[in-house]
């Protein structure tokens, strides 16, 4: 976070879309900054169960340590997302998404007068485009070309771009590297 100029002591809501280790594993060098470094109050909002997911992973990640030493630092609140609802001062609203066999909650989030679509993973059907619908910025996934398993094609994403025009778009969960026309970290792309 550092490198790209986020103080991580300054991130009061963590929106978490679903549970897939490429969701979920980063997660730990973060608490341990929110445990050790700076205590500030977090709040985890995600699908059902975020709590007993991410305390079960917390305690994967270091053991009896964690309900011993590191819990009663850790200032944190799960809220279980809702339809809409507010988390650490921010409305938001949910929309579920389709994403395998498990789904995918998308979020829709004002922040400072402005609307934040996010989707996590999602394939390209007719929630994304209303999780999309007159958002100001949207951080949607688009994995890779062509037939791409439960998640947005780079030509989906293209399309759904041009549905949402006034929609400014940053597109993540991009393969890299050893796919013809792959990005590299932190690379910005013109679609």
């Amino acid at each position: 976070m550092r490198r790209v100029g986020v103080d991580p002591g300054a991130i009061d809501v963590v929106f978490l879309t679903h549970f897939h280790g490429d969701h979920t594993l980063g997660l730990p060098p973060f608490v341990l900054h929110r445990v050790f470094v700076d205590q500030r109050p977090l709040t985890f909002v995600g699908p059902e169960g975020v709590e007993e997911r991410l305390e079960a992973l917390w305690d994967v990640s270091w053991g009896p340590d964690w309900q011993a030493v590191m819990r009663p630092k850790f200032k944190v609140h799960y809220h279980t997302a809702q339809p809409t609802g507010t988390a650490a001062g921010y409305r938001y609203q949910t929309i579920k998404l389709d994403h395998g066999t498990s789904g995918s909650n998308g979020y829709r989030i004002h922040v400072n007068g402005r609307l934040l679509a996010y989707s996590g993973d999602t394939e390209a059907t007719a929630p994304l485009d209303a999780l999309v619908d007159g958002a100001d910025v949207a951080i949607v996934e688009a994995t890779g070309p062509g037939d791409v398993f439960s998640h947005m094609s780079w030509e989906s994403a293209s399309a759904l771009k041009r549905r949402h025009p006034k929609t400014r778009f940053m597109f993540n969960h991009l393969y890299s590297g050893t796919v013809e026309d792959a990005v590299t970290d932190l690379q910005v792309v013109e679609v």
